[in-house]
């Protein structure tokens, strides 16, 4: 089994779209993929025939592109409704995010009959969880590799290199990174470049603002992802 987890150079920086575009590339290779997102903030009050609950729109684009029948709760089992960071949502509730109730969801995942799993995290490599946890703990536990994305800015360069020396001292394979590019940034093409030399990992994709997702999952280079395990 597959099983890769993204994160990105910070928040908002296209782990959801480049996600929604990997699973899309491995369906298109006629494999069944399955999606995780252990954690989200920013979450609607929605009524269901089992009650309120609340949904994230990132889990809710995973779970129209994944191929393995999941059910909301099954890919985004922490969820919150006001859009800050998870841990201080969970203490203005009186709760804790604990990472074994994380690590068996994504368990009961890999018992499925799917050939890959793609989980997206949250925020950066080290998003806080409180009481001086990360979530990068839960990719060590559940054995993951780790797609990096890259959001093309001013100051990129810094993050992404700071992003892989921390995955990798987590003793962690960075199999992967994409260069996301909503906008325009001057010198995209010296900054890509630049990356390619100074991150070992192959660049897997450069993504801009493809609408259609069929269209843009074609510009993934899978070979190293699907050779590495």
């Amino acid at each position: 089994m597959i099983k890769l987890f993204i994160t990105a150079t910070d928040t908002d920086a296209g782990k959801t779209y480049v996600a929604q575009t990997l699973i899309t590339a491995l369906i298109q290779k006629n494999l069944k993929v399955a999606a995780f997102k252990p954690i989200s903030a920013g979450c609607k009050k929605v009524q269901t025939q089992q009650g309120t609950q609340l949904i994230n729109e990132d889990a809710l684009l995973l779970s129209n592109v994944a191929n393995c029948q999941q059910s909301i709760e099954q890919i985004n089992p922490v969820a919150f409704e006001e859009p800050i960071a998870p841990h201080i949502a969970a203490q203005k509730q009186n709760c804790t995010i604990d990472l074994a109730f994380l690590n068996e969801h994504y368990n009961k995942i890999t018992t499925n009959s799917c050939d890959v799993v793609i989980t997206e995290g949250a925020g950066g490599w080290r998003l806080p969880l409180g009481g001086g946890r990360f979530l990068s703990e839960l990719v060590k536990t559940t054995d993951q590799h780790v797609i990096l994305v890259v959001n093309m800015k001013l100051g990129c360069l810094n993050h992404a290199v700071l992003s892989y020396e921390s995955i990798i001292s987590d003793g962690l394979a960075c199999v992967g990174w994409v260069a996301n590019c909503p906008e325009t940034m001057a010198y995209l093409d010296e900054n890509i470049a630049e990356l390619e030399q100074l991150l070992p990992m192959p660049l897997l994709a450069k993504l801009d603002n493809e609408t259609d997702i069929e269209i843009a999952a074609k510009k993934f280079n899978l070979t190293p992802l699907i050779s590495h395990v």
